[in-house]
């Protein structure tokens, strides 16, 4: 299935659940997750599975000033 990952598209197997997605991505933490502009729990990343179409955001802290 394709999905985006920060608007960059992305082939992930059919039931590819958001920790997968992240494993794939490659994000170090610490970070935020929203699927379809809605944010998800870090709990529920390995029982939260994508959809064709999906839009994963991951959003990590910028430190600056």
């Amino acid at each position: 299935m394709e999905i985006t990952i920060n608007q960059t598209p992305f082939k992930l197997p059919q039931g590819a659940s958001i920790a997968e997605a992240i494993e794939i991505f490659g994000a170090e933490p610490p970070y935020a997750i929203a699927l379809n502009l809605t944010f998800v729990h870090r709990q529920r990343y390995g029982e939260t599975f994508l959809t064709q179409g999906d839009a994963l955001e991951i959003v990590q802290p910028v430190a600056g000033g």
